[in-house]
C-alpha cells in the first residue's frame, strides 16, 4: 500500500528527526561535558562554533555544506574516495545538516545541566575511589537527566521544523528528501491552501505541546 506525498513527508520528517536526535545526543554530550568542565583558552572558540547555528542564516549553513559536501569539496571528495557517493539531495545529507544545524539546541541544555550540578557530587565520588568513567556514567549523566530530556525534545522539534537547510542540502525530492516543511511550501506555492492548513496546523500544534511539556514538567529548568 504506497504512501500520499503528504504522509510520506511526515514519516521522512520523523525519521530523519529520530537519527538526528540520536546523533546529536553521542556527539553532543563529550562536547556539552567539556564545554562545562574545561578551563581551555579554546573553550570560547568551541562554544562560539557550536552556537554559530542560532545566529546563522539556515541559507548560509546549507550553501556552505552544499559547497563542503559537493564534487569539488573536501567532503564530497573524501566520500566519492570512501566510495560513498555525494551526500548533497540524499536522506545521509540531510542527516549531517540537520546535526549541525540543530547542534546548540540539544549542547546548550546539557551543558548547563552539566555546569549546575557544581564540584561536590564529582568530588565526592573520587573519595570513594570512583574511576572517571564510573563517576560520570554513575554519577553526573543522572544528575543531568533534566538537561537531556530537553536537549532530546528541542533537538527533535527543531530538525522537524527545518526548512532553510533542508531545501539547499536536500531539495526538494518526494519520498526521499522532501520533509514536512517542503511539503507545505509545495502546497502553499500551488495555491492548495486546505492542505497546507492541515500540514501547517499539525506543526503548530506538535511545537506547541513540545513546549507546553518542557515548561509543565520544569525540563526547560537545569538542576
Amino acid at each position: 500500500m504506497s504512501l500520499s506525498p503528504d504522509l510520506m513527508a511526515v514519516v521522512l520528517t520523523a525519521k530523519l528527526a529520530g537519527i538526528a536526535t540520536l546523533l546529536l545526543l553521542l556527539i553532543g554530550t563529550p562536547i556539552a561535558w567539556w564545554l562545562a568542565r574545561s578551563r581551555s583558552r579554546l573553550k570560547s572558540l568551541v562554544g562560539a562554533i557550536v552556537t554559530l547555528p542560532l545566529v546563522l542564516p539556515p541559507a548560509v549553513i546549507g550553501f556552505y555544506l552544499l559547497v563542503l559536501m559537493g564534487p569539488q569539496g573536501p567532503v564530497g571528495q573524501l566520500t566519492q574516495a570512501m566510495g560513498l557517493g555525494l551526500l548533497p539531495f540524499t536522506f545521509a545529507g540531510l542527516v549531517v545538516a540537520s546535526v549541525i544545524y540543530s547542534m546548540p539546541f540539544v549542547v546548550q541544555p546539557i551543558q548547563q545541566a552539566f555546569a549546575a550540578m557544581g564540584d561536590a557530587p564529582l568530588e565526592a565520588a573520587k573519595t570513594l575511589r570512583a574511576s572517571p568513567w564510573d563517576t560520570f556514567f554513575t554519577v553526573a549523566l543522572p544528575l543531568a537527566r533534566p538537561g537531556f530530556i530537553t536537549a532530546a525534545v528541542l533537538g527533535f522539534a527543531h530538525t522537524v521544523g527545518e526548512f532553510g537547510v533542508v531545501l539547499m542540502i536536500g531539495g526538494n525530492i518526494p519520498g526521499k528528501t522532501q520533509v514536512l516543511s517542503m511539503a507545505i511550501y509545495n502546497h502553499v506555492e500551488a495555491m492548495e491552501y486546505g492542505h497546507a492548513h492541515w500540514l501547517a496546523g499539525g506543526m503548530l500544534c506538535f511545537s506547541f505541546l513540545v513546549l507546553l511539556l518542557l515548561y509543565s514538567r520544569g525540563w526547560n529548568r537545569t538542576p
